[in-house]
């Protein structure tokens, strides 16, 4: 269990009138770049081919020097940014994936998880298909290329790959025929969304990926459908995918944390939500204080909503490191306690002898919240009122958000008070999961939270291939 709740990955992909597809797309995946920071591949189609160059490191790392202009001038091209929440962090499990078939050849970017991806796994073995990676996105990407196959149509093969998928996709999809096609999973767990400019289309995870690149955000992709772009245009577009469970919920983290705050998410501004929850959490858990901080970045908005609600002045309460990444992991405590001493340093001008809001976005195992309040009083702060912008983290999530044991999560061993103890905080309170919808009511979607309440669209069966 990692310091953070961490998410899966990014999606990018275009088509364009003009062959700068791999340029616009390292643009696209350097605003994505937040998503996901373990890997990064660009695949592009040039004449009937794909080339795909991929590698473990940030966008700027694997594609410095040569390597972006190496390849290939094309018209269409996916990008992926990975965080690994199936699969080990190696080359071999970074996107995009490219599988050949009989008649053609697709390059697959995947952002979500497949419950069911063991199962597919077995299943195409049996049908001769081999394998070089660990992630279940390759296992999309095979399906994907095994049902085109039999279907003898892109669009006919997607679709019935997909009835045999079981959890969250958004997909860009680049066929060797130069075809780029996004797909949302009928839930619409994970976001993607739609971009024009003159010179084509684009399809992304977040919207401000599209702006950065000098599209105009159209829409997003609906639950279940798929759109093909080709030759700078849209070809098909339409809600195909079904959802046999009848469940649909976008994951309500997105908000909280997953998304940069400059995008748009199915309607509803993700700075706009977040600030909204502090305006909640001043609702819930009004406190007497002299300055209101917020942890950087997430936290951020949601201190400033926090602020306007209760009147309490919103100041900087710490100095970031920027050269240090979003996941900033290490493999034993003392190491990770230093991690954090050096990615925030508390500003002692704005905090030293007073009471201090302090908001940030969740508790996961408690220990780094425990380090930032220790750290505010070790500069002078007299008291520190926790205030969290997500409720209790209790459960495990299947569809791309790495909660995977429940023992390791701190709301499940401890009380209120007790965590509030651990983390040395005056007073602590979480926004309540009626505050975080009333918060993010503005999204035209449902939402899974499931990781708060065990219920919701994230409980969904392990369906086998056949």
């Amino acid at each position: 269990m990692r310091r953070k709740i961490e998410e899966k990955c990014a999606v990018f992909g275009v088509s364009l009138k003009v062959r700068e597809a791999a340029g616009v797309t390292y643009n696209g995946l350097l605003a994505l770049q937040h998503r996901g920071q373990e890997g990064v591949g660009i695949a592009v189609v040039h004449g009937n081919k794909i080339k795909c160059v991929k590698d473990v490191g940030l966008v700027s790392e694997v594609f410095s020097g040569k390597r972006l202009e190496n390849l290939p001038k094309g018209n269409t091209a996916v990008g992926h940014t990975r965080y690994s929440t199936t699969g080990g962090n190696v080359k071999e499990n970074v996107g995009p994936f490219l599988t050949d078939y009989l008649t053609g050849r697709i390059a697959t970017a995947h952002n979500g998880n497949i419950s069911n991806a063991p199962e597919i796994r077995d299943a195409l073995k049996k049908n001769g298909i081999q394998f070089g990676a660990t992630s279940d996105s390759e296992v999309v990407s095979s399906l994907i290329a095994y049902w085109i196959t039999k279907e003898r149509d892109t669009v006919s093969g997607i679709m019935k790959a997909a009835g045999f998928l079981r959890g969250a996709y958004s997909l860009t999809i680049a066929s060797g025929k130069g075809k780029l096609i996004a797909v949302r999973d009928p839930n619409g767990f994970r976001p993607l969304c739609i971009g024009k400019s003159e010179t084509g289309y684009a399809a992304a995870s977040e919207s401000c990926a599209l702006e950065v690149c000098g599209f105009e955000f159209i829409r997003d992709v609906m639950p279940g459908e798929i759109i093909v772009m080709e030759d700078g245009g849209i070809t098909y577009q339409g809600i195909k995918l079904k959802n046999k469970e009848n469940n649909r919920g976008l994951c309500i983290f997105e908000y909280v944390y997953f998304a940069r705050p400059d995008s748009v998410i199915d309607g509803l501004s993700v700075y706009e939500a977040r600030y909204n929850m502090g305006v909640a959490l001043a609702e819930e858990y009004p406190v007497d204080a002299d300055v209101v901080c917020g942890v950087p970045d997430s936290g951020l908005d949601a201190a400033s909503g926090y602020s306007a609600k209760s009147g309490i002045p919103l100041a900087a309460g710490f100095v970031k490191n920027r050269y240090i990444g979003r996941s900033f992991i290490y493999p034993t405590q003392t190491q990770r306690d230093s991690a954090v001493r050096q990615k925030l340093n508390p500003l002692a001008a704005n905090i030293a002898g007073k009471k201090v809001v302090l908001v940030d976005d969740s508790i996961v195992r408690g220990t780094t919240s425990e380090k930032i309040v220790k750290s505010l009083k070790n500069a002078g702060a007299r008291e520190v009122h926790m205030r969290v912008s997500s409720p209790p983290f209790k459960h495990t999530c299947h569809y791309g958000t790495d909660i995977d044991c429940e023992e390791n999560l701190i709301a499940n061993k401890m009380g209120l008070d007790e965590i509030r103890r651990m983390i040395g905080a005056d007073s602590l309170g979480y926004i309540s999961i009626e505050g975080l919808k009333k918060a993010c009511g503005k999204c035209a979607l449902p939402f899974c939270t499931a990781c708060f309440t065990g219920s919701g669209a994230a409980r969904v069966k392990k369906d086998v291939f056949e």
